[in-house]
């Protein structure tokens, strides 16, 4: 039995403490998984704004354009990896919160043929249309030709990417969140390297920062599969087990669906904020959006490793009956997520230049994104908010709740993205999002209660 198993039963063995102190259990387990998924997360945001410090520059704003132009796309396959990552890991520490190690076993294989289904399905869906995602965005000129050269490499790349992003979430549910937190700084401080040696010592331009991603993305997913065929591993992968399921790939793509669609979410209003830019402004306002971007990634991932973090033990918790205590963690990741948003809220409006200035020297851009980010931004803490409902669904294997949440908060967007624009012009644009994520706060806020309620009055008559 993994350490973290031990940990976890003791916590649920203790829950009516003497000491009145039963939730220093929940607490200490939070911040046990919570840390290394928000460092993972952090480390993994950190490929976007490493990138986004070279692109601004070495290349300038047309490479800043051309990255956010390519980015629904690599977006999207990033989002199957986390698809698999999330919907596979919320199964696993499900079975084994319910000590069922053969089910587990299954579900980690039949992830590793999710990966190799989806990336070749990817791979093909790229060389076939990759140019045209790029246009319907509008792209033209040098934007469009370097869009073009960035996101081809990723054709090449798919299965690294989703591997980077999928089985570091697995090493964390198998009781090693240390391992996939290491393996992550790993790989961000390769693509560093990477990015210097690619872009600036060989003068690859956006093709060398796609190479620099891949390329760490690619040893982070070689160590992730040593792992889990070394001794260290709780839920092992061997030949003779290397199985698929049919039935637990669909358990997995629903558990992960909601995770899909936070990517999707991302890729189809930043293809929708591009093609609104370029409509009511110029390819210096996709510039700025992509650097505004690279700020707000920041709390993003931030955010979501709040939500990746409080899923393990939600699960377990779950699975052994410890209602008391999800709803404990719930409140505690909130309030950290929250509390984030809102410091860095104040700082965009406190310290702009200082913050915008990290990416670019150019005075029009500088201008263009203090001005944008202080209003696209301003909203920002809601999305830890939505991040967290979605992944206490999927934590309490109910996918279906959660995909309704994540689809929900990109549908939302789309008619304040089309009305506000023709009132306000292009800050319409920046305003769409902070409107439309109070929008869904204001939905989703009142359902979660609900449901925690439920949740409590359905354990005390079970008690």
């Amino acid at each position: 039995m993994q350490t973290h198993d031990v940990e976890l039963t003791e916590l649920s063995q203790n829950q009516k403490d003497p000491t009145g102190k039963q939730s220093d259990s929940v607490v200490r387990t939070f911040w046990r998984y919570t840390i290394p998924a928000v460092a993972a997360m952090m480390v993994n945001g950190l490929y976007q704004v490493v990138d986004g410090v070279f692109v601004g520059h070495f290349i300038g704003a047309d490479g800043l354009a051309a990255v956010n132009i390519a980015w629904p796309v690599v977006g999207l396959i990033a989002g199957l990896g986390t698809l698999v990552g999330i919907g596979a890991g919320s199964l696993l520490s499900l079975f084994r919160g319910a000590k069922d190690s053969e089910q587990a076993h299954a579900v980690l294989a039949t992830s590793i043929w999710l990966l190799l289904i989806l990336a070749m399905t990817t791979s093909l869906g790229l060389y076939a249309s990759g140019s045209l995602l790029l246009d319907v965005q509008g792209a033209s000129g040098e934007v469009l030709r370097f869009g073009y050269s960035y996101l081809s490499v990723f054709g090449w790349g798919a299965l690294a990417t989703m591997a980077a992003g999928a089985l570091p979430m697995l090493i964390r549910n198998d009781g090693s969140p240390g391992v996939a937190t290491r393996l992550l700084i790993l790989g961000a401080l390769t693509n560093i390297v990477l990015d210097y040696v690619f872009i600036v010592l060989l003068q690859w331009q956006l093709a060398g920062a796609a190479w620099a991603s891949v390329v760490s993305q690619s040893l982070v997913g070689i160590l992730a599969l040593s792992y889990f065929c070394s001794s260290k591993a709780g839920i092992g992968l061997s030949l003779s087990r290397l199985t698929f399921s049919q039935k637990l790939a669909g358990r997995t793509l629903v558990q992960g669906a909601s995770g899909l669609a936070m990517f999707l979410y991302f890729a189809f209003i930043t293809a929708l904020h591009n093609k609104q830019l370029l409509t009511y402004g110029e390819s210096l306002h996709v510039a700025a959006f992509a650097l505004i971007g690279y700020i707000g990634v920041i709390y993003y991932f931030f955010a979501e490793g709040v939500a990746s973090g409080m899923q393990p033990p939600v699960s377990y918790y779950y699975g052994a009956g410890q209602i008391e205590k999800i709803r404990a963690t719930l409140k505690l990741a909130c309030q950290v997520s929250l509390s984030v948003g809102l410091v860095i809220v104040l700082c965009l409006n406190v310290f702009p230049e200082a913050i915008v200035s990290f990416f670019t020297q150019d005075q029009a851009l500088l201008n263009e994104a203090q001005h944008g980010a202080r209003l696209h931004l301003s909203m920002v803490f809601l999305d830890g908010f939505i991040f967290l409902a979605a992944m206490y669904y999927v934590a309490l294997d109910q996918g279906g709740k959660s995909l309704l949440i994540s689809l929900g908060n990109m549908v939302i967007q789309v008619p304040f993205l089309y009305l506000l624009p023709e009132q306000f012009g292009v800050d319409g644009v920046w305003l769409s999002v902070p409107v439309s994520n109070l929008v869904l706060t204001l939905i989703v806020a009142p359902v979660l209660w609900r449901d925690l309620s439920r949740l409590k009055q359905v354990a005390e008559v079970r008690g």
